[in-house]
């Protein structure tokens, strides 16, 4: 079964609100084994509406739609799908003793326009709406399948989950499950490359990479009668890429860097403490999103000033006079009172040139050192990031989380 999602709504196209429905729509229907073929967006017009609904029933299965049911003038779905299909509209008693109900409780008098919210297609089921007032229905007609849904995400949401989802997999004989990769390391277009026959010859499973500032994604899909059957036939392809680009690897479960380290930090019971001066903090914060991470992120200290770096790490002022806040002896300085304060099992210092100003010949903006006190070794090192200053900012901190996860990796017993 392949489907297209069909969002209707104005303040969708004028960039109002953000389309979340048609991004939770196709999660739900990847795991049901229904292949999204087409995203649209249309505003509200019953003639471009139509125009849409047309070529989505010739191309697709199941048509799901957004939007559009409520009172107002410029609320259309229902209409237009009523008359694409030849089907009157009719009045559903139950749903309008429901909305009377709604407007007694609140202690409010319903205007007429409400009335127009319980008016469905002909023949159709109808959907209870659980948090709002204007149902959803489903209809089958020649062959294809219609749902139409409110457009509040919440009641959206509702309404798929409850009434729609347990219809669909009972018509639905495969599922389509995927497995996320992420890197960190290797840009997308290396990371093809290396991977460029597996991609060439690809069937089922297939592999698809996506960029995301300073790492890559690939996601690797497979269609299959079930969850195992599919999670069988990704195995040995995961296998092959980890004998590839394994070391870029840092989570083959679709986490996040940091969430990653955080894991990993817990798991093996490891403190770290923090200096930070260009990032101002934003290393602390990634880490300190993640529950239970108290356990293993002992401090940061964000020694922003050339007087902070001295008084509360201990630099010393003819190493800043000498070197500046952005060199390795600096860094270096930075991580050894770091160290000294702490006592951390992982100490880790960064300082930069995060721009757009502050930069020189010998000192770029995007310079960045990145400093690691690790097992009584410490490790500096320079990187030159290009981009805007937050891009510089965020990824330092990608550096900075990944030098932890390569550390991590080698250390075996846990405490």
């Amino acid at each position: 079964m392949n489907c297209s999602i069909i969002s209707v709504g104005t303040e969708l196209l004028i960039g109002q609100i953000t389309n979340t429905n048609s991004v939770y729509l196709s999660q739900q229907l990847n795991e049901i084994g229904v292949s999204v073929l087409y995203h649209f967006t249309v505003g509200d017009n019953k003639n471009r509406l139509e125009e849409i609904l047309e070529y989505a029933m010739k191309k697709s299965d199941l048509i799901i739609t957004t939007g559009g049911l409520g009172p107002t003038q410029d609320d259309l779905t229902k209409e237009t799908i009523a008359m694409a299909i030849g089907k009157s509209l009719v009045r559903h008693e139950p749903s309008y003793e429901k909305l009377c109900n709604i407007f007694k409780k609140l202690n409010r008098p319903m205007t007429e326009n409400n009335i127009k919210q319980i008016y469905l297609p002909e023949d159709c089921f109808i959907l209870e709406n659980n948090c709002g007032t204007a149902p959803g229905f489903l209809i089958e007609n020649n062959g294809k399948i219609i749902v139409s849904l409110p457009g509040p995400p919440r009641e959206m949401s509702n309404m798929f989950q409850n009434h729609v989802k347990g219809y669909l997999q009972a018509k639905t004989s495969s599922v389509i499950y995927s497995k996320v990769l992420r890197i960190f390391g290797i840009g997308e277009s290396e990371l093809e490359s290396v991977l460029i026959d597996l991609i060439s010859e690809q069937n089922d499973p297939t592999l698809a990479t996506y960029a995301k500032e300073g790492e890559v994604s690939l996601r690797i899909t497979s269609k299959a009668s079930s969850k195992q059957e599919a999670s069988d036939k990704i195995s040995p392809l995961i296998k092959e890429i980890d004998n590839r680009v394994g070391k870029y690897i840092y989570s083959y479960d679709n986490e996040e860097l940091r969430e990653a380290v955080a894991r990993k930090l817990q798991e093996k019971g490891v403190a770290v403490s923090l200096a930070e001066s260009c990032t101002g903090g934003m290393i602390a914060s990634s880490l300190t999103e993640i529950p239970g991470i108290s356990k293993c992120f002992d401090r940061c200290y964000v020694t922003y000033s050339n007087s902070s770096k001295m008084q509360d790490l201990g630099v010393q002022k003819d190493t800043l006079d000498k070197y500046g806040a952005v060199s390795e002896q600096t860094a270096r300085e930075m991580v050894a009172g770091l160290k000294e304060k702490t006592k951390s099992d992982i100490c880790i210092a960064v300082t930069g040139i995060a721009g757009p100003d502050g930069g020189s010949e010998d000192k770029p903006v995007g310079l960045v050192y990145i400093a690691m006190e690790y097992n009584n070794t410490v490790i500096c090192n320079r990187h030159n990031i290009w981009g805007n200053r937050e891009r510089v900012r965020n990824y330092s901190c990608l550096l900075v989380l990944n030098m932890i996860r390569n550390v991590m990796d080698n250390i075996v017993l846990t405490k």
